[in-house]
């Protein structure tokens, strides 16, 4: 059985190493792919560096929200999106990759030019 390996189980018992790790090749994958077609004069491994922070943090932020609301004792963060966690459940890994692969990107157009 694929996700044999539970990446939190007190906070967010679904969620697999092997999930988060195939998530990284395809954030990598998907990544390339994208910013190839848009900015093909981009480095590979520039590429590689901002998928694998982005979505490493966005694991986190996730992890970190469900956190919270194990810690509240709610199942959900709101009502606004019915069957969906809540508005923070569809916000909760952007908050935290979009600022890390913003850094990122600085740092390295600061580093290699």
């Amino acid at each position: 059985r694929f996700g044999k390996h539970r990446l939190a189980p007190v906070v967010s018992p679904k969620k697999s190493w092997e999930g988060a790790a195939a998530s990284v090749a395809a954030s990598v994958l998907f990544g390339f792919l994208y910013l190839k077609t848009l900015v093909p004069v981009i480095a590979f491994w520039h590429i590689a560096v901002l998928a694998i922070l982005g979505n490493v943090a966005g694991q986190f932020g996730d992890l970190t929200e469900s956190a919270f609301k194990r810690g509240a004792n709610v199942k959900d963060s709101g009502n606004l999106l019915p069957g969906h966690g809540g508005m923070l459940d569809r916000v909760d890994s952007s908050l935290f990759a979009l600022p890390t692969v913003y850094a990122a990107h600085s740092l390295l157009k600061f580093l290699v030019g």
